[in-house]
């Protein structure tokens, strides 16, 4: 593979977006392509726009991609490199055994041999111990024609109530907390109002690694005169160069919230009118609120009264403003409440709704917000449907042309999954694009609970570390071999467009899924041709509910760079800014800006609980985990991504001077951080921009070096989301 020109090297080594000007119109390789196409990022849920170079079925290289309005042309490190994980010599060719006649390891198999094992292996564990014996576990960087045959194979092909996906460990507090407020779950605002707001408020979100053209939204809005406040326990990028900066202990988050809503409203810095007539419940949280003063504010955050009362007025008395939140404040185990507490204090503004005024969520994986909308959460059917409310039931029912009695009910989410296959109730799983045993926390359970099963089969592209424990291994797509829309971080619908053609025996995933149907003899509605028959088949899924992609054509989103839903008809031109007067809203109907029948947004009491494992005198340190910005959560392709690899090779342990001197711990030392459920042992990172209290993680690798060895499998009670922002550890220097 030939090497990009050094200047370029050069710039994939910064927080920051590169842009189009700075990089070159073409990012020669010395190989001239067959052909360049337009499509996006396979990484996070920003999506950027890109132009993948194509030789001979290979993809050589890459070329910024200036149309496309959200990135026009920017990429991360991630972004540039992406291209490289396509001729990784790991990339699966073929189907793969588990090897009989040995402890570990695999043989190649006959992929149709692999698809009938896998058949009767399903059918040989749900005739012995019924269907719910058998589980699904799916993935949210999956286009959203997967994610929709994923729930439509699971409930009706096999009749199971036990499929959940790994947004479960992204986004679902903040779908949860959305619903609550707002009667639906999506970015409010596009992007493109960020730097027209006066302040922008950033709760939890390390957006210069995590989600870096998010960062040039950022700071066009500091350029043009905003007051950017930045709360996290670290001194991330974006926070070097914020106007005020609000170091919250782990887990606190909703106090800091509570607190500022007490000062709004102590101050009369609230929008009353707005709160009268599009709110309820506004009463209720501000007499929860009166005894968040910012006296007990600070004693629960860690943060200084002078900074929290600086903070409120900041936002409180801003004219236009911009909340945006991400894993930080979601990763808990009242995550939902952390996150009712950030609408708290957008509602009690009014500013919401219009131009420059905005809140939103910052999705992490690649379809995070498609994923979660059609169908493959274990409480959830296409078009953003309730599965336990008959009418929904009903609907979809008459479109998969089976009865509503025979769609199953919920079934439990990820981690609880895990649970039932170590307590043996469920025997057999299909993961796609998911790993579990490094995402997972507590993953030492995991891998226990991983060799209980009888039958595990996976699909994906590489051999995952969870892959290691299947029986079948089959061979799926990358990113750019195959088609169909995703969500992107705005709620924008956009098209992946096929590049190359799978090498080897490697399928696109949707014909896996339907040849297993196949093969189990339930073929009846798994007859697709291409994905274009799948999203014609969703889009009259979705038609009706809150998620309404109806009024979307391939065709429609090729024309528009993409289509804002909820569109209801083709002639619709899609919502771009939610909760706006006069924006589509089928629940409402015309009676409100919100997702309610009386349109109004609820304000919603935001409890403040501790960690489910705080200090004490034996694990006396906070731990917390989070990304860097050359790798992408389980690392399974950024770690078989050489120049990424030579960024971030291995994870550290960020450890503040003051805790590294009391601990006799200096820069570089081998270090081994413990807590009640592992240890691990890294290399130490001395810096000043961390909490002393607090050391940090970052979590994209397996094995011995899995922070999530540490981790806690404590789950917020109504997203279930785990909480991996905070667990008690301790740490001392390790033998040299």
């Amino acid at each position: 593979m030939a090497k990009l020109p050094v200047s370029i090297e050069a710039l994939t080594k910064g927080f920051g977006p590169h842009t189009a000007q700075s990089i070159g119109k073409r990012v020669e390789t010395g190989i001239e392509p067959d052909r360049v196409v337009n499509t996006h990022c396979c990484f996070c849920g920003q999506q950027c726009g890109i132009q993948l170079k194509v030789k001979e079925n290979e993809v050589i290289g890459f070329e910024p991609r200036d149309s496309f309005p959200f990135n026009q042309g920017m990429l991360c490190p991630k972004g540039v490199k992406r291209y490289l994980q396509g001729s990784h010599p790991d990339r699966l060719l073929t189907a793969l055994e588990r090897n009989s006649e040995s402890s570990s390891g695999f043989i190649p198999i006959d992929y149709n041999k692999a698809i009938e094992r896998t058949a009767k292996e399903i059918t040989r564990i749900q005739s012995s111990f019924g269907a719910d014996a058998f589980a699904i576990l799916s993935g949210a960087s999956l286009t959203t024609e997967k994610t929709y045959l994923m729930g439509k194979f699971a409930r009706i092909c096999l009749k199971t109530a036990n499929i959940d996906y790994n947004g479960r460990l992204c986004m679902v507090s903040a779908a949860a907390g959305n619903k609550k407020a707002f009667g639906i779950d999506r970015a409010a605002n596009p992007w493109s109002d960020i730097p027209k707001a006066e302040v922008v408020w950033i709760s939890g979100a390390n957006i210069a690694e995590c989600a870096p053209i998010t960062t040039n939204y950022v700071w066009q809005a500091r350029e043009n005169g905003a007051k950017i406040i930045v709360v996290d326990p670290r001194i991330t990028p974006i926070a070097r160069t914020c106007h005020l900066f609000l170091p919250v202990k782990p887990g606190r988050d909703v106090a800091l919230f509570n607190g500022i809503l007490h000062l709004m409203i102590e101050h009369n810095w609230i929008n009353h009118e707005f709160i009268n007539s599009h709110t309820v419940g506004f009463e209720a949280v501000a007499q929860h609120v009166k005894e968040w003063t910012p006296k007990k504010t600070a004693e629960v955050t860690g943060i200084a009264e002078k900074l929290i009362r600086k903070a409120a007025e900041l936002w409180g008395r801003a004219e236009s403003s911009f909340l945006l939140h991400a894993r930080g404040i979601e990763h808990h185990s009242h995550g939902v409440e952390n996150v009712l507490g950030a609408i708290n204090i957008v509602l009690a503004s009014g500013r919401i709704g219009r131009e420059g005024c905005g809140y939103a969520t910052i999705t992490g994986q690649g379809n995070g917000q498609g994923g979660r909308e059609h169908g493959q959460k274990c409480d959830q059917l296409p078009g953003g449907r309730d599965i336990s409310n008959p009418e929904h039931r009903a609907y979809i029912a008459k479109v998969w042309g089976v009865n509503p009695d025979e769609l199953p009910q919920a079934g439990v989410d990820a981690y609880e999954i895990m649970r039932k296959i170590e307590r043996g109730e469920i025997r057999g799983l299909l993961t796609i694009c998911f790993n579990p045993k490094v995402s997972l926390p507590d993953n030492n359970f995991v891998t226990r609970a991983l060799e209980k099963l009888e039958f595990y089969a996976a699909i994906d592209f590489f051999l995952n570390e969870t892959a290691h424990h299947a029986d079948i291994v089959l061979p799926g797509s990358l990113h750019e071999e195959d088609e169909g829309v995703v969500t992107q971080i705005e709620g924008r619908v956009i098209k992946i467009n096929k590049v190359v053609d799978p090498p080897g025996d490697a399928k696109q995933d949707w014909k896996i899924i339907q040849d297993i149907a196949k093969s189990l003899g339930r073929e009846r509605g798994f007859t697709f041709s291409t994905p274009a028959e799948i999203f014609q088949e969703l889009r009259i899924a979705s038609k009706g509910g809150i998620a309404d992609y109806s009024g979307i054509t391939y065709d429609r989103i090729e024309q528009q760079n993409g289509i804002f839903w909820p569109c209801p008809s083709e002639e619709h031109t899609g919502t771009v800014r939610l909760f706006e007067e006069g924006s589509f809203n089928p629940i409402a109907k015309g009676n409100g800006r919100f997702y309610f029948p009386d349109g109004k947004a609820r304000f919603n009491l935001a409890l403040y609980k501790p960690p489910a494992e705080d200090v004490d005198e034996e694990f006396p340190i906070i731990l917390t985990t989070g990304r860097v910005v050359s790798h992408f959560l389980s690392g399974t392709q950024t770690r078989r991504i050489g120049p990424l690899v030579d960024q971030t090779p291995s994870p550290f342990v960020e450890i503040h001077p003051r805790l590294a001197d009391r601990l006799g711990i200096k820069n570089g030392d081998m270090t081994t951080v413990v807590s009640r459920r592992g240890e691990i042992t890294i290399k130490a990172q001395i810096v000043n921009t961390i909490r002393p209290d607090t050391v940090f993680i970052p979590y994209h690798w397996p094995g011995k070096q899995s922070a999530n060895q540490l981790t806690i499998a404590a789950q917020d009670p109504i997203s279930k989301i785990p909480e991996y922002k905070v667990c008690a550890v301790k740490l001392f220097r390790a033998e040299q």
